[in-house]
């Protein structure tokens, strides 16, 4: 395995048994941190998600194929166990167990093993055992009633909030923070993850309104959801948006300056519905009155928390976002350049790079039974039972 220079995580041993998108997302960030993660699939659909994804979220892995059905399978499962600081799973609460590999057993054959689990509701709860996706994770928790612009229903976005924040991202610093103490105390942790407890607990704004009025204000109805004027989304001539944040009246006095309506700084602090409209009114037709492209070189420079709205595919070729390294060029595993996003975590002594892409399954099942000190000639009897796959 190539060791990075620098890396916080290097040396660190990670067994990543998730499939889609939290946990190959939580997994590829300590990957990015220099950590060795083995991406453990089982021998027949293994991780099923869509190959465009699985690309973006699985770099840095290695594969490795393993029946945990087979006793064999268990057996080297627990083996590799020993040798690994870290163990990610994202099945149901309680199959681990019923495979004979969950949390109580594996800590005893390595105490220090920080073993994560990723469920929709957590391991205990009236929920638990309850199928679910992003969407209900966020409805359960009261966050979707929170997104949107009041036009009548939650909103739905294409970046899953729940699965990322409050699974993929929470569980992140739960390893870390677990991993940690283990490497203190030599005792590890089962760290408990729900992705609905996850994102809840950002739900501080809504909590903060439940305490002082009795309930959540609805979206729509607040400063960050349109009841402002400066701050909501205004389409341009061709249709696009552009993005006004000007929350503080600094920023707002200076938008007003730039696009020569001084006349609406008094706007800012308005809270007559009345007032509110006419000012949104106003704004909204001289956006109305220039497209994108216009508006985009009028901002360029601007210091009054107003942007475009970029899509993806400018964001992409967007020049800070590329001297940040948030966007690369890299091989796939069809020989394939693609973009890839970087890393968030930037700090002094380590460069990011992505060192190789996501495996195919089982890619590296031979090589990594080799490293990890299982001998040769049982190796071969575990590929002749079927119970690892060399992919």
């Amino acid at each position: 395995m190539t060791q990075v220079s620098g890396a916080p995580l290097q040396g660190v041993r990670v067994l990543d048994l998730t499939r889609l998108l939290p946990g190959p997302a939580c997994a590829m960030h300590l990957a990015d941190m220099g950590a060795e993660v083995v991406k453990l699939e089982d021998t027949g659909a293994g991780d099923y998600a869509w190959a465009a994804l699985r690309s973006q979220v699985n770099r840095n892995k290695r594969g490795l194929q393993l029946d945990l059905k087979k006793e064999e399978g268990k057996a080297l499962f627990l083996d590799l166990c020993e040798k690994a600081d870290v163990v990610i799973e994202g099945f149901r609460p309680g199959v681990m167990d019923r495979l004979g590999v969950g949390y109580e057993v594996v800590k005893q054959r390595n105490p220090a093993i920080v073993y994560c689990s990723m469920s929709g509701y957590g391991q205990t709860g009236p929920y638990s055992q309850a199928a679910g996706h992003d969407i209900n994770y966020i409805a359960r928790a009261g966050v979707a009633d929170q997104v949107g612009n009041g036009a009548g229903k939650p909103a739905l976005s294409n970046l899953p909030l729940a699965d990322l924040l409050g699974g993929a991202s929470t569980a992140s610093i739960g390893i870390l923070a677990a991993l940690f103490d283990a490497q203190r105390t030599g005792k590890g942790r089962l760290v408990d993850i729900s992705f609905s407890d996850g994102i809840l607990a950002y739900a501080g704004l809504p909590m903060a309104a439940l305490n002082e009025f009795g309930q959540a204000t609805p979206a729509g109805v607040t400063k960050l959801t349109g009841a402002a004027v400066y701050y909501g989304f205004y389409e341009t001539a061709d249709g696009r948006y552009i993005a006004v944040g000007a929350f503080e009246k600094k920023f707002w006095d200076e938008f007003c300056k730039l696009i020569g309506r001084e006349d609406l700084k008094p706007f800012h602090g308005a809270s007559d519905p009345a007032q509110v409209n006419y000012a949104k009114h106003e704004l909204g037709q001289l956006i109305a009155a220039h497209d994108f492209a216009w508006w985009s070189e009028k901002l360029a420079g601007s210091d009054c928390c107003v942007t475009p709205v970029l899509n993806m595919g400018e964001t992409a070729n967007d020049a800070h976002f590329k001297e940040r390294g948030m966007v690369l060029e890299s091989i796939n595993e069809q020989g394939e350049t693609v973009r890839q996003l970087g890393s968030p975590f930037k700090m002094s002594g380590f460069e990011f790079a992505i060192r190789n892409p996501s495996p195919t399954a089982g890619q590296h099942t031979v090589e990594v039974l080799q490293e990890w000190g299982v001998s040769g000639e049982r190796i071969q009897k575990l590929l002749d039972d079927g119970v690892v796959v060399q992919g």
